[in-house]
């Protein structure tokens, strides 16, 4: 019963996906193009004909691909589409200006692109993002969506594919080898910029947390043990400093997506590739697209390797876990209420159990670790399909691309939730975090200067058995006097490096 209301379900939401009936597709032979009865069109490519929907854009190749890679049920990365509308313009472009494809055929593609380009058409790119082929499908379903439009906007009809060809014309003087490395960088790059919006956002926020919590000292630690008197806002302008070192990786990360290998064609070879268009697709790419590309010195290493989009992932799982690390300091330093550290306030956004009344939970720190950790998952497949490629080509960067454009576009959001939910509403326990301080072992270290190591040592073991404090147990002995104890635990002296401990006193 269970398996019968799945494959209803399924068949319901994949109406005029597939066409045919009982999963088998009518045996006979028509010209592409042409309708039959039922309201399909019928397309033929290599591997035989097939009926498609009359009213949708795509064609053969790309029902057979759906068909055939029914994998995350997701649909197309919008901007990997639009990256590729852009390139198929700036194919139009070149190859009309040099001499190579009829003008009327090129204006129509181009109208087609600047439609997707608005958001028209995206519901025809029907590919999965996991798929076999090293991105032919998803080429291919590029070409047949525009060539299917430009076919209307000259007065023919969907499937007649004499007016203008997916492959002669849309796809001429490419490869699904430069075509989609090229896509996907493009994508890359408008996804990082994106990202490194929200990161300088990120670091503009901890900056203002840093200056507001300056004045507030709290108890440093290492290995999750007392240390030495830190201040607050220190702690938060460390935060911001490893931020930007993050945006920095990623300017470096943008700049690796900047080398394409348009006009290599299959192998970086440019077999089939006219000489005018492999010199000028790049600048017109460049141009049309408003990003400053650059031709691969060498179109056959560009064609074979994915070392930038693993340098890219590298860049990204960095900051990735630098944000985490922040969440796990703030979930640290929020603990309790009351049981734990209790140095900070987190804003609270939902309640925080189902049978604990009054239990708020650092929710938004938690999920930025989950991001992290799903992003860190992606840079190992990454890493492990850049490695895979033979040869002349990878054929495995559809899922470069998933994990890629899933890592950034997470971090980006997990980024902006951070900063908007969580670190502008973080407040300060002063009153707390001074306590602490006090009670703590830990401010033995500032004494040690004016009393000697082996005295400090003393008084140190004396307040760990006792439970009293390192100020009474100074005071008493008389090793300080009042005001000479204010002065050494000044927040300033504890927190910075300074003059020497008899030269602090005599001062």
């Amino acid at each position: 019963v269970l398996d019968y209301i799945v494959t209803q379900s399924y068949n319901e939401n994949n109406k005029g996906n597939t066409p045919e009936k009982n999963g088998k597709s009518r045996d006979f032979e028509m010209e592409n193009g042409k309708e039959n009865k039922t309201g399909y069109r019928v397309e033929q490519d290599s591997i035989g004909v097939k009926d498609i929907p009359g009213d949708v854009y795509y064609g053969v190749q790309s029902l057979r691909a759906a068909e055939n890679f029914r994998i995350t049920g997701l649909n197309m990365h919008p901007e990997i589409i639009n990256s590729l509308a852009y390139i198929k313009k700036a194919s139009a472009i070149t190859n009309c200006e040099s001499g190579i494809l009829e003008k009327k055929k090129a204006k129509a593609i181009v109208q087609a692109c600047d439609e997707i380009l608005t958001g028209k058409l995206h519901e025809y790119f029907i590919v999965d993002p996991i798929q076999g082929g090293a991105g032919t499908s998803l080429n291919m379903n590029a070409n047949e969506v525009i060539a299917n439009r430009a076919i209307e906007i000259l007065g023919g009809k969907k499937g007649d594919y004499s007016a203008v060809n997916p492959n002669d014309d849309v796809n001429c003087g490419q490869s699904t080898n430069d075509v989609i490395p090229t896509a996907g960088k493009m994508t890359s790059l408008r996804l990082l910029q994106n990202l490194k919006k929200e990161l300088l956002r990120l670091h503009g926020a901890l900056c203002k947390k840093a200056e507001e919590f300056d004045h507030v000292i709290k108890m440093g630690r290492t290995q999750m043990q007392d240390a030495v008197p830190i201040r607050l806002g220190q702690e938060f302008q460390a935060y911001s400093d490893a931020i930007m070192r993050d945006i920095h990786r990623m300017d470096n990360a943008m700049d690796e997506m900047r080398t394409v290998n348009m006009g290599g064609t299959a192998v970086g070879t440019g077999i089939n590739a006219d000489e005018a268009y492999v010199s000028r697709i790049v600048p017109n790419l460049s141009k049309i697209s408003d990003i400053q590309f650059v031709q691969a010195f060498d179109l056959i290493d560009a064609t074979q390797n994915l070392d930038p989009f693993v340098a890219v992932s590298g860049a990204v799982k960095a900051c990735a876990v630098t944000l985490s690390k922040i969440a796990n300091d703030l979930r640290l330093m929020s603990s309790g209420p009351r049981a734990g550290f209790g140095e900070i306030n987190l804003p609270a956004k939902q309640n925080g159990s189902s049978i604990m009344p009054g239990k708020v939970n650092p929710v938004i720190p938690e999920v930025v670790n989950q991001v992290a950790f799903n992003i860190i998952g992606n840079d190992v497949t990454i890493t492990m399909a850049a490695e895979g490629g033979q040869l002349e080509l990878n054929a495995f960067e559809p899922i470069v691309f998933y994990c890629l454009f899933q890592s950034i576009d997470t971090l980006a959001y997990a980024v902006q939730t951070f900063i908007d939910n969580c670190v502008t509403g973080i407040t300060a326990n002063e009153e707390r975090c001074r306590q602490l301080v006090e009670n703590s072992i830990g401010v033995i270290t500032a004494i040690c200067p004016h009393v000697g190591y082996e005295k400090a040592a003393e008084i140190a073991k004396k307040a760990m058995k006792t439970g009293e404090s390192i100020r009474n147990l100074i005071l008493r002995e008389g090793l300080l006097s009042e005001k000479e104890m204010e002065t050494v635990l000044d927040p300033v002296n504890m927190t910075e490096p300074g003059i020497s401990g008899k030269e602090l006193l005599r001062k």
